[in-house]
């Protein structure tokens, strides 16, 4: 007999058909654990835990006993031409009406992510609805569906339609038909939703070995299927097009697309190369020309929960300049000759008292610029100021203290690498992350962990104490690798490593210490 399908292949094909497929037959040991993962679910259990406060019963003895919520429940049935079906719903609510267990019957629950509901959200409902009328043997014309248990629970009643029903019926149909291919469906156009997937590292590898247009940064699902049109297929294709000719054949698609197209094609050049390229004289521009006089730079990195716009962590790394008058390398950066220090932005402590010891913290390093990569950090602590009331000369002030080490980095310099972000540039240059696989998702994880766990006593005190610690070095890193890309474009004025276009920061220079971070104060004292 066929396996089954089940809510969970459904999703994942309507995510991505190649997942779907890879979840069926591909390499189990390939899979990789993923955060989002990990922290949706968190979300569902607190929006769960706010629609019915009471405990759930488990599997359907619980439904036979009238509970006021299920979970565990496994549901089975046939679809369009005898599909064999399986699904999990999440929660099931017990309602007015009746079934046959009774004067009552119950609805599917869904917990969402995000801001509005999609069609993997709808066809799920939809699954889980059909399934169930078929079992309670009493029909399900809706579903329920929640949101934001942490902040004010939300909550939108689900309408299952004939329609919807049918959506149904086809996309089980085309998933079934997928699920027979011998081999897994093409890599999806656009790539940039796929480092939420647990297939990300082996699709990766197909990307970059076949040179797949989304390997070339700059170019997404749009943009790629504007070069398909035009016959090129590959990195390689593109880097070899005529910039003149390509601007002329997407001029069609609007003028913005026209200007693009010598960039894309020299950036695939120089992916293909492994060179990087300067982009001005290096007389007329310097990248870094703040610090040429500075007596030294606090490196600074924010840590976020996006979804509840919560900072939720300030770090800086502060890094004097040598007595000899120079830059140190990253591997001279070690407890000795900087410090980390770690502002925790906690909800009970309010606004105005992170604002001030910022504040603090900057102005006992007067002259320093601050150096970030990316524009998180500046918006995120000029909005902080103006919200505080600082003066338009504050924060004029502050402005002129703030560089973005990625906007300067992209205007003198086009590299070999797919996208400009960190990891990805600090990667290129022989940089290593303290603690493997670690991203801002996981150290959203940490954070919640520790956030509720941190006053228990015993083993889940010590553990939310140790994920405090896990952020702390994350974050720390963070900035190391921000330094190791300043680095890089400070000595690439004349050096040896830049008519070479080798990194200069080679995998050797990496920190041999751990940076020990100075708790804030109120890491001290969460209280």
């Amino acid at each position: 007999m066929d396996p089954p399908l089940t809510d969970r292949l459904l999703r994942s094909w309507l995510r991505c058909k190649r997942r779907a497929w890879l979840d069926r037959h591909g390499p189990f040991e390939q899979r990789q654990w993923s955060a989002h993962r990990a922290l949706a679910l968190q979300e569902q259990l607190a929006s769960f835990q706010a629609l019915l406060p009471s405990r759930p019963g488990r599997g359907e003895a619980a439904c036979a006993a009238a509970a006021a919520g299920v979970v565990g429940l496994r549901l089975k049935g046939r679809g369009p031409q005898g599909l064999p079906l399986e699904a999990h719903p999440a929660l099931l609510e017990r309602i007015e009406g009746s079934s046959r267990w009774g004067d009552y019957s119950y609805r599917p629950v869904l917990a969402r992510q995000g801001y509005r509901l999609t069609r993997e959200h709808r066809l799920q409902m939809a699954l889980w609805g059909r399934l169930l009328g078929e079992l309670q043997q009493a029909p399900v014309d809706h579903g329920l569906v929640v949101a934001g248990g942490d902040r004010q629970l939300q909550q939108e009643r689900l309408a299952l339609t004939s329609s919807l029903q049918r959506q149904l019926d086809d996309s089980l149909e085309r998933l079934a038909a997928d699920l027979t291919l011998a081999s897994p469906p093409a890599l999806v156009n656009d790539r940039k939703k796929c480092t939420l997937c647990s297939w990300r590292g082996l699709c990766d590898a197909e990307a970059r070995a076949e040179g797949h247009l989304s390997e070339v940064s700059g170019i997404g699902g749009k943009r790629r299927e504007m070069l398909l049109e035009q016959g090129i297929t590959s990195l390689a294709q593109l880097a070899g097009s005529d910039p003149e000719r390509l601007a002329e054949q997407l001029e069609v698609h609007g003028e913005q697309h026209r200007a693009i197209a010598a960039e894309l094609v020299a950036q695939a050049r120089v992916q293909a190369s492994g060179v990087p390229q300067r982009l001005e004289d290096p007389a007329r521009l310097e990248p870094l020309p703040e610090l040429a006089q500075a007596p030294g730079v606090l490196l600074y990195d924010i840590e976020s929960d996006p979804d509840a716009r919560d900072d939720f962590l300030h770090g800086f790394v502060v890094v004097p300049r040598l007595a000899a008058g120079g830059w140190p390398a990253l591997a001279e950066l070690t407890a000795e000759t900087c410090r980390y220090q770690p502002l925790l932005a906690l909800h009970e402590h309010g606004e105005q008292r992170l604002w001030l010891r910022l504040r603090r913290l900057l102005a006992a390093y007067p002259g320093w610029p601050v150096l970030h990569y990316g524009e998180t950090e500046a918006v995120g602590l000029v909005r902080l100021a103006q919200r505080q009331g600082a003066s338009d000369a504050e924060i004029q002030r502050l402005r002129a203290r703030l560089l973005d080490v990625h906007a300067r980095l992209r205007q003198c310099w086009r590299l070999p690498v797919g996208s400009y972000g960190l990891k990805a540039v600090a990667s290129w240059l022989g940089f290593r992350w303290s603690q493997a696989g670690v991203d801002g998702a996981r150290c959203l994880l940490w954070w919640r962990q520790w956030r509720q766990d941190r006053h228990e006593p015993g083993a889940r005190g010590q553990a939310a104490r140790a994920s405090l610690q896990r952020i702390f070095q994350y974050n720390c890193d963070d900035s190391l690798a921000t330094w190791a890309v300043v680095r890089w474009l400070l000595d690439q004025p004349g050096s040896e490593s830049s008519s070479h276009g080798v990194p200069a920061a080679a995998a050797g220079d990496s920190p041999s210490l751990t940076l020990s971070p100075s708790p804030s104060p109120a890491a001290r004292k969460p209280g």
